[in-house]
Formats: structure tokens, C-alpha cells, sequence
């Protein structure tokens, strides 16, 4: 018998969640439909939405508020990993974007990691898109780096995300603006993708 559990008996991460559950939903819906590993020019396309996604959050991953709160987070960056997968494949670096999604210094810190929390979310989900990149001849060292997994374990290293967002002790408006975040970050991606394979 599964008794239903109440959204505030989960952690932090649980809860954000089963708050963007059907934004990301749509979102892996709409990446599947678009087939971005059917061939290497479907997967440019992917490497695109991907590069611009993880440029507008780098100033995230040398914040020093959110190094102090995070393990490791300099070290979890993927954009040189992806700047590298589109060198691979011949690819242009997309124009810098006019303002970015964030300054190096100024960000909320509960909106900052709900962004975080989609960034650091898709590299535990990228075990099924590293094996169908596989399919197209790449792999962490050629063309699929940013889909690899942590030395130490994907698993093993999300905890280690998670944990740290747990343990912050935000108040309501705190969290509502984390989930939000998330939202906003699962919604940009959306977009990107609607560009890329329209």
C-alpha cells in the first residue's frame, strides 16, 4: 500500500520535484519528440540548446556565496566540456548573449539554485543520453564529454548536491522562490530547444 506522502514531509529536492514534475515532463517530452540523437547533425542542434543553457549559469558556479554552500561546484561546471563537444563536431560557439541570465556576483540564492538544481538534475539523468550518444560514435572524449558521468559516480554526486540544498534553512518565500527558479531554468531550456529544432 503506498500511503500518498504530503509535499512538506519531503526534502528540499523531493519537493522541488513534485513542484516543476510537469514542467519537466514536457520538457523530456518535447527533447524525445525532437529526436536529438537520430543523427550527428540532430545532435549539434543538442549541443547548442545545452551550450547556451550552461553559458547563462556559469557566473553561478564561481559565486562565492553558493561555492561555500555547494561541494565541489567549480568542479561541476560543463561548459568547457560542452565548448569542447561542439570543437569536436565542428561546430561554431553561438554569439554571447547581449545580458546574461546572471551576474558574477549578484544572484538570489534561493532562485540561483533552483537553476542549479536543473543544471546539476540533468547531468544524473544524462546516463541514457551518454548511451545514445554512444550510437552516434561519441564519447567522453570525443563529442560527449558533458554527458559524462562524475568520476565519483552520478549518483554519488547528485546526494552530494542535494544534501547541501536540503540542509539551507529557507523560510517560505525562500522556497517558493527555488521553485521557481527551477521552473524558470526547466522553461529556458524549452525554449532553447523550440529554437533549435524548429
Amino acid at each position: 500500500m503506498n500511503a500518498h506522502v504530503p509535499v512538506l514531509d519531503l526534502s528540499r529536492a523531493k519537493r522541488l520535484k513534485a513542484s516543476t514534475r510537469s514542467t519537466h515532463e514536457q520538457l523530456d517530452s518535447r527533447i524525445m519528440a525532437a529526436e536529438p540523437f537520430r543523427d550527428r547533425e540532430r545532435y549539434g542542434r543538442f549541443l547548442w540548446v545545452q551550450y547556451l543553457f550552461h553559458r547563462g549559469l556559469a557566473p553561478l558556479y564561481a559565486n562565492p556565496r553558493l561555492v561555500a554552500l555547494v561541494p565541489d561546484l567549480p568542479g561541476r561546471r560543463r561548459l568547457d566540456q560542452l565548448t569542447r563537444d561542439m570543437l569536436d563536431l565542428g561546430q561554431p560557439l553561438p554569439a554571447v548573449d547581449s545580458a546574461p541570465l546572471f551576474s558574477d556576483k549578484a544572484a538570489d540564492l534561493p532562485t540561483a539554485l533552483g537553476w542549479l538544481y536543473v543544471a546539476e538534475g540533468s547531468n544524473l539523468g544524462a546516463a541514457f543520453l551518454f548511451k545514445a550518444a554512444a550510437g552516434l560514435g561519441l564519447d567522453e572524449t570525443f563529442g560527449a564529454r558533458h554527458l559524462a558521468g562524475h568520476p565519483d559516480g552520478r549518483a554519488r554526486h547528485w546526494r552530494q548536491f542535494t544534501d547541501a540544498l536540503d540542509a539551507l534553512p529557507f523560510d517560505d518565500a525562500q522556497e517558493q522562490r527555488a521553485i521557481d527558479g527551477a521552473t524558470a531554468a526547466f522553461r529556458r531550456v524549452r525554449e532553447l530547444v523550440d529554437d533549435a529544432f524548429a
